[in-house]
């Protein structure tokens, strides 16, 4: 698991994520807008998972895609998880695949999620990921 997490430990989500994003927007001058952050408690399963594909999706933002803004949205509903990680990159055809596409679906799929990434060449990236209700129960 990505040592990032290691962060969770004494911490929400939440607190976690802002920190990340806080980090990237400091050390790379990259525009971070947030819509929303889960303020209530979530598994630590899914916590963790949840956050290793957005540390990954962030990870690839800044290596790969020349963006000036990302935009993260993450929703916790009775009804289930829903995260949102956009760019205004430079984007990539599809068909691409890599490691940390992989990682990022391999993530939510071990807590029963289902993730997608899909560029748009020239238009930037878009990372969706939605967690069933089952996985939030504890």
């Amino acid at each position: 698991m990505h040592d990032d997490l290691r962060l969770l430990e004494a911490k929400t989500l939440q607190q976690t994520l802002e920190r990340r994003l806080a980090e990237l927007s400091a050390s790379t001058g990259i525009a971070v807008e947030v819509w929303a952050l889960p303020k209530g408690d979530i598994p630590d399963p899914v916590a963790r998972n949840v956050y290793a594909a957005v540390s990954e999706a962030l990870a690839n933002v800044e290596r790969h895609s020349g963006a000036g803004t990302v935009s993260i949205a993450l929703t916790l509903a009775k009804s289930c998880l829903r995260l949102t990680v956009s760019d205004d990159g430079c984007g990539f055809p599809s068909g691409t695949t890599g490691r940390g596409l992989s990682a990022m679906k391999a993530y939510f799929a071990e807590i029963g999620g289902d993730l997608t990434v899909n560029g748009v060449p020239g238009g930037g990236t878009t990372v969706s990921g939605i967690v069933p209700p089952r996985a939030l129960r504890r």
